[in-house]
């Protein structure tokens, strides 16, 4: 087939998907979905795993087409509104928002909370859409390729994220890299899934599932902060009255700085998206990580640096869309959030895969072209509503904590029913005071903790296909390639950390 008939083949496909998603219950329940997607994404300790646990039951009563449709727009609605908290808060929504608390909230903290959350919104917006093309274009292509990696290219795409989180935080890269080590660790807790022997569990039968990602992220993160900030932070939290639609148009600098880091962001998170199992977190650390080292004034990163918001923002939205590519062409989940979509889908007898694609064409084009209606609503209807979200988050602090702390609570409950997980939210929320006392960062922690179990999987598949043979890690070129970038990118890091500073040269004063 050549181009123009290709071409042809998506605008026809593409008409019969608008005609789907137009339709007026689809349009309505894509609608709700963004709407409670955004809300309930707003609020502190409720992610997208917490909001479409409490909602999906509604499904149920719903056409199946009508359903993924609505359940889509509350999975890539609260990637809008995760970032609201992130940034007015420190707080993050989900634990993909957490890179947006790294200069959003010092650029709220300095009264640029307005152009902070409009260009999060803008860049969400282009990160989306970016990934809704390569969806129309390239789904089969991209998921093909993502399905040829082995082993041993996961793992070493792994672990050039684990030495790319060493490079996220300000500060000490030695102090990064012994977090993502402490991270690996906390994420080897557990039941080996080779032997079915649990270790590291100190015979606690809780710990035999592993530890809770989201009480790790909401104790490092948000209770943290809210620790740290009870005495510190005036009553009213966040002044509504200083983020006016005038306070949030962007300056001619801030749009000058605003394409790149979106080009980038975007394709950081397309790749990722479309790899099964890793998703828009690992996306948004990657790009704030290559944001900070393409940076003429990387010292910017931490205090309020716009790029640092806008590349992890696109490539989060981009990350939400391209995952649908290996969920909805091969059956296998892109995220954490979207294998909940799939059982859903297999609940209401629908099998994803390549089947969907060409047996229920309406269902996977009308899907696509609802990302681009809610998308849309998500523009239009987001920047005027900042003001409704602010005033949700502009009570009185000390009204305000008490409530953080109830949403973290129910939030971190809701997804196992599990009292145990509170305490760890405990846990963790003094362990990151300490950190914070410390000045030891917690999102290579995170990181590490994500990536270190998934490379230890790979990592025992390639000995496993190979017989013990370490040189099968060398065998292939994109393996290769991958362990040479994270060979590259350890050198840098240590040529930053430890290069001879040169004394700074005073210049000369004028006599007065």
């Amino acid at each position: 087939m050549d181009a123009f008939g290709f071409l042809g083949e998506i605008v026809a496909k593409s008409s019969l998907g608008f005609e789907t998603a137009l339709s007026p219950s689809n349009l309505m329940y894509c609608a709700i979905g963004v709407t409670l997607g955004t809300l309930l994404g707003a609020l502190p300790g409720i992610g997208v795993l917490v909001s479409l646990s409490l909602l999906f039951p509604i499904t149920f009563h719903l056409e199946p087409t009508a359903a993924i449709i609505m359940l889509g727009g509350i999975y890539y609605g609260t990637a809008y509104g995760g970032s609201m908290a992130s940034i007015l808060l420190n707080v993050p929504g989900t634990p993909a928002n957490a890179v947006a608390c790294l200069d959003g909230y010092p650029m709220a903290q300095q009264g640029r909370a307005g152009v902070a959350l409009s260009i999060t919104t803008l860049s969400s917006f282009f990160g989306a859409s970016i990934g809704i093309v390569l969806i129309m274009l390239f789904a089969p292509l991209i998921a093909a390729y993502a399905l040829e990696f082995g082993p041993s290219e996961y793992f070493a795409l792994m672990l050039l994220g684990l030495m790319a989180a060493s490079s996220v935080s300000q500060g000490s890269p030695i102090k990064a890299i012994a977090m993502v080590f402490v991270g690996v660790a906390l994420g080897l807790v557990g039941t080996d899934l080779n032997s079915g022997l649990p270790r590291y569990t100190f015979s606690v039968i809780e710990l035999r599932d592993g530890i809770n990602l989201l009480a790790i992220a909401m104790g490092l993160f948000g209770v943290t902060e809210v620790i740290a900030s009870v005495r510190t932070i005036k009553p009213g939290g966040v002044n509504r009255d200083s983020i006016t639609f005038a306070s949030m148009v962007p300056t001619r600098d801030d749009m000058r700085r605003f394409w790149m880091p979106s080009l980038r962001g975007s394709g950081i998170g397309a790749f990722f998206g479309a790899l099964p199992g890793t998703g828009g977190m690992i996306a948004s650390f990657m790009s704030y990580a290559v944001e900070k080292r393409v940076a003429k004034e990387p010292e910017r990163f931490g205090k309020g640096a716009i790029e640092g918001v806008i590349g992890p923002e696109a490539a989060n939205n981009a990350a939400d869309q391209t995952a649908f590519i290996p969920t909805l062409t091969l059956g296998i989940p892109g995220s954490p959030a979207l294998a909940l979509i799939l059982g859903i889908l297999l609940i209401h007898g629908i099998n994803p895969g390549p089947s969907l694609v060409s047996e229920r064409p309406e269902m996977f084009w009308g899907l696509i072209m609802s990302f681009w209606i809610g998308n849309v609503f998500l523009l239009i209807l987001n920047l005027p509503l900042i003001g409704i979200w602010i005033r949700v988050l502009s009570v009185p602090y000390y009204l305000l904590y008490p409530a953080i702390l109830f949403f973290v609570c129910i939030g971190i409950y809701s997804v196992n029913h599990s009292p145990f997980d509170i305490w760890m939210v405990v846990i963790f929320s003094v362990v990151g005071y300490g950190m914070r006392l410390l000045g030891m960062p917690a999102a290579p922690l995170v990181l590490g903790f994500v990536l270190g179990p998934m490379m230890e999987i790979q990592f025992r598949r390639t000995l496993i296909f190979s017989g013990g043979d370490f040189s099968a890690f060398v065998d292939r070129p994109i393996a290769v390639t991958l362990l040479a970038v994270t060979g590259l990118l350890f050198a840098w890091t240590m040529w930053s950390a430890f290069r001879p500073r040169r004394p700074r040269r005073l210049e000369p004063q004028e006599n007065e």
